[in-house]
């Protein structure tokens, strides 16, 4: 990173949902980026309801990419 002169910068969740200007633009940026397609959520796996337990062992598991979606 260093070498690249790149920044890291991480954001806790109260920065955001505390100040209603920078809530209603982060929601703006996921909205557009959902819409155009240039952010792509990555889906490992998804479970019906009634595999709760077993979303949550391959939660556990460690061995997923991407997000677990449990439908209701």
């Amino acid at each position: 990173m260093l070498s690249k002169s790149l920044i890291l910068r991480g954001y806790r969740v109260h920065e955001i949902v505390q100040d209603p200007a920078r809530l209603a633009a982060a929601k703006a940026f996921i909205l557009d980026g959902l819409a155009d397609g240039a952010l792509k959520p990555i889906i490992a796996r998804t479970f019906p309801f009634e595999e709760i337990v077993e979303a949550h062992r391959f939660l556990e598991s460690n061995v997923q990419f991407g997000k677990i979606v449990v439908t209701v």
